[in-house]
């Protein structure tokens, strides 16, 4: 029998696709050195009982309690780390006014490595307690704070992409918060892909760098075409805001003649590795783009409920074989939390089927096909974001990462409903999606690695 590193026991729910979640009752999960899922056994193989009287009285043998189960860590595709120090505030104004009221004098005050260092701690302790095991993060046009986040996703075990964001348009951006000059932005950048890219080697979940210009307002033609050369140059991950409200997506088509998607893509920034925020404006032709290119899409459901002006058809690009993942886009989307923009995801998704003007008649006020399920929410949130960044994340399948939050049914404060012992396991499923609240989170594991503990209120280390 093979010696594993850590052998898990217990009943979890994963998506087997978009649209079936795969329920894996008193499985055992067999974790290797490096992490990663070497073999799930269930109850009716073979090897099932000899591999738990081989493992059961060692330490590295963890057996779920009664009312508690797996589900894989959540993969949330965009964050805006600094804007932690705002969240939940001004969410009633225009985008364009709350981006230069609030976020940008926010944003400044990441030059001060002290005060950086306070907000990112905390952002990740906040998003690993909410069961975020990997975040693609926007970080502020400080190449050194932003550096900073990366180490400190790499200390607490978080899987961390960073971007250091390029602003460096005069015509778009206030003097106190932008790049000293395109060619400041351009060998900043660089510098910092270098610098992630060795601090990386030395995390076992992996600490990646993100070309990040922050959308097309903010930037040049020369720094999106220098940004675009950089990401093919070192082969990262690319990232930036795409057609998100009716201000943006309009400036971008006066300032070009075309819609945001042609205009990234040709200054080299739709790719594989590249993940767009929003995208609410896409057209059909936008989004058949964006599945030949490989580009996937992070659909932040709270944050374009305040700011988007508009529903994404997201089911449509869907249809269309467009990669798909949630962003909480903090703090955008008020909540750190992945559970509630699962469910947000799905309320808008309906009311764009149904509609929302009561002054029509039933069959005209809504966009048919437009509803996603749960478990395609879900979908989102694990594999669909794994699948963004083309790595073995979300789902828990053997060949993939040891991700998981331990979710704690029976907590006394936090109890869910569940009366019937004969409940069926999918609708145990509905009811943690839909009525998990963060501390029913016990536990949280990265790469085979715990890295948050509920009881201790702890982060790495444990």
């Amino acid at each position: 029998m093979i010696k594993f590193a850590r052998v898990f026991h217990g009943t979890a729910f994963t998506s087997r696709s978009p649209k079936e979640v795969e329920v894996l009752k008193d499985h055992l999960f067999c974790i290797n050195e490096d992490g990663m899922i070497e073999k799930i056994v269930g109850p009716d193989h073979d090897e099932y009982q000899q591999i738990v009287e081989v493992y059961q009285s060692s330490d590295c043998y963890h057996r779920l309690d009664e009312g508690q189960y797996f589900l894989p860590g959540f993969i949330d595709l965009h964050v805006h780390a600094p804007q932690w120090a705002q969240a939940g505030t001004a969410l009633d104004i225009p985008l364009y006014d709350w981006l230069n009221t609030y976020t940008f004098p926010i944003e400044a005050k990441f030059a001060d490595l002290e005060f950086a260092n306070k907000v990112y701690n905390e952002v990740v302790d906040t998003l690993l307690a909410n069961g975020t095991t990997t975040a693609l993060y926007f970080a502020t046009v400080h190449k050194e704070a932003s550096l900073l986040l990366a180490q400190i996703c790499a200390e607490k075990g978080q899987r961390g992409l960073v971007g250091k964001v390029v602003m460096d348009n005069p015509d778009q951006t206030e003097d106190y918060y932008r790049d000293r000059d395109t060619k400041t932005a351009l060998v900043e950048t660089e510098e910092f892909i270098l610098a992630v890219k060795e601090l990386g080697k030395t995390t076992k979940q992996g600490v990646y760098p993100v070309v990040t210009p922050r959308f097309i307002p903010s930037c040049t033609d020369e720094a999106l075409k220098g940004l675009g050369e950089l990401a093919g140059k070192h082969d990262t991950y690319i990232q930036s805001h795409c057609s998100e409200s009716d201000w943006e997506h309009g400036y971008v088509k006066e300032r070009f003649g075309k819609n945001d998607a042609f205009a990234l893509n040709d200054f080299g920034l739709l790719r594989e590795k590249s993940v767009m925020a929003h995208c609410n404006f896409l057209s059909d032709e936008d989004a058949d783009l964006f599945a030949e290119k490989g580009a996937a899409v992070s659909h932040c459901p709270i944050s374009n409920a305040y700011f988007a002006n508009s529903v994404i058809p997201i089911a449509r690009f869907q249809s269309k074989g467009v990669d798909i993942g949630l962003g909480s886009d903090i703090s955008g989307g008020f909540s750190p939390s992945l559970f509630d923009n699962v469910k947000q995801s799905v309320i808008s998704s309906r009311m764009l089927e149904d509609g929302v003007n009561a002054d029509l008649p039933a069959n005209e006020r809504g966009v048919s096909n437009s509803r996603i399920t749960l478990n395609e929410a879900f979908y989102f949130a694990t594999a669909g974001g794994g699948e963004s960044l083309s790595l073995p994340i979300g789902r828990l399948a053997e060949n993939y990462a040891w991700d998981v939050q331990i979710i704690d049914t029976k907590l006394e404060t936090a109890k869910l409903p569940l009366y019937d012992e004969e409940e069926k396991l999918h609708d145990i499923f509905q009811k943690i999606i839909y009525l998990a609240r963060p501390e029913n989170i016990r536990q949280v594991w990265i790469q085979g690695e715990q890295v948050w503990d509920r009881g201790t209120g702890s982060s790495h280390n444990i």
